[in-house]
């Protein structure tokens, strides 16, 4: 373990090292391949809970279920599937979403309105509830509170992504371990717009659940909501967060004295699953990261920075590995927020391009060779006040095309 500020992070952590949680994956074949596609999180007791949802228009039928199970704000298991998304689907779609529901409280041992649903892949076919259920069935012996538990849930939630994304820290709070572990999928469709792919989170703390709630959307704001891949935000994007309270801490409320380690804590397992989305965008081969500092707020840096981090000409040209600083300014300036033409700086990681909004001479041989690293930070100083924020996307690739091209081939 490294200590990092208030809180420690946990080698080899996962979704499973908070106290009273399990999970596990299957195939049941819903995909092509033989990676398995249905997984679930069980926890021993019912856990405080909370959601955030896409905010796209048309949201899928297991996000229905789901804010209908957290209407009570308690869950004890996550039933989730990869290869569709059960989304545009109509009466079936819903009928679909709360079998599965069923399914997974009656083989899973808990009470229905206490299971939450999840789906992502294709939009438009229905499933084949036939495997789905086969595959339910199969699951309560497949979960574990061994990493390899944690490890079968997170291939089972993939979908066009390379790699899982997992991330875990532990905290002291009334002088008990309190543990917060993460498991993310994502890699295209991926967008700034609350929750933006499908995130787990679990902790052994015991919290309010509107704290947990509040707590949720705050973290959500400068994490989730700040990466970006193709501009795209998916149907089915919902982020889930259950608390055992198996840890015997005092209830955390934004009151309690160790109420901002477990808040940095929280936070920085949600940023650490975020870049790990933007890393892992489809066809990347970099991580760019956008840094927007001086602004009249720090609501408008965030506005700036998603625009940069969005711009399809600045994520080509770091693909191309091209110091092209004209296409970060002109993005900066179509942004819709207040931004003083004359006093903007740019930097290509150390690498000044910008003062003042002109342009200076730098070693276009040294800015080459850093655009080829596989981390890019674009920094922006606008001068203008005190507002930051950072964002994070990857490049634009040949393969981005090739991949979503066949998506459903």
């Amino acid at each position: 373990m490294g200590q990092l500020t208030t809180f420690t992070q946990v080698k080899d952590g996962s979704i499973v090292s908070p106290k009273g949680f399990s999970a596990g994956g299957v195939h049941c074949g819903l995909k092509k391949t033989d990676r398995h596609d249905l997984g679930a999180i069980l926890c021993e007791v019912p856990a405080v809970a909370a959601a955030v949802y896409t905010t796209n228009v048309f949201q899928a039928a297991p996000l229905k279920v789901t804010r209908e199970s957290l209407q009570n704000g308690t869950l004890q298991a996550v039933i989730v599937n990869s290869g569709n998304a059960n989304a545009c689907t109509g009466q079936q779609g819903e009928a679909d979403a709360y079998d599965m529901r069923a399914a997974a409280a009656r083989h899973l041992g808990v009470a229905e309105q206490d299971v939450a649903v999840a789906s992502t892949g294709v939009i438009g076919e229905l499933l084949k509830m036939d495997r789905v259920n086969v595959g339910i069935e199969s699951l309560p012996p497949r979960l574990s509170s061994a990493n390899s538990g944690a490890e079968d849930f997170s291939q089972a939630i993939l979908t066009t992504d390379l790699v899982k994304k997992e991330a875990c820290v532990s905290v002291l709070v009334n002088g008990k371990e309190v543990t917060i572990g993460g498991a993310a999928k994502g890699s295209g469709m991926i967008h700034p717009n609350m929750a933006t792919m499908l995130a787990f989170m679990t902790t052994d703390a015991a919290i309010d659940q509107e704290a947990l709630q509040q707590l949720m959307r705050q973290a959500t704001d400068v994490t989730f909501n700040m990466i970006t891949v193709d501009g795209d935000t998916s149907t089915n994007d919902m982020l889930i967060a259950m608390a055992s309270g198996l840890a015997g801490n005092e209830v955390l409320t934004p009151a309690h004295p160790d109420w901002e380690p477990f808040a940095e804590g929280f936070t920085y397992v949600c940023r650490s699953l975020a870049q790990a989305i933007a890393r892992d965008g489809e066809g990347a081969t970099k991580l760019v990261e956008v840094s927007v500092t001086g602004a009249v707020s720090d609501l408008s840096a965030r506005a700036i920075a998603k625009t940069v981090i969005g711009s399809s000409l600045v994520k080509s040209a770091v693909f191309g590995a091209d110091a092209n600083w004209g296409r970060i300014i002109a993005a900066v300036g179509r942004a819709g927020e207040p931004v003083n033409p004359e006093t903007v700086d740019i930097r290509l990681g150390d690498i000044s391009v910008l003062e003042q909004s002109r342009p200076v001479a730098f070693d276009e041989d040294k800015a080459l060779a850093y655009l080829k690293g596989d981390t890019v930070r674009i920094v922006v100083d606008l001068h203008g006040g005190a507002g930051q924020a950072t964002a994070w996307g990857c490049d634009l690739t040949y393969d981005y095309v090739r991949i979503n091209a066949a998506y459903r081939t």
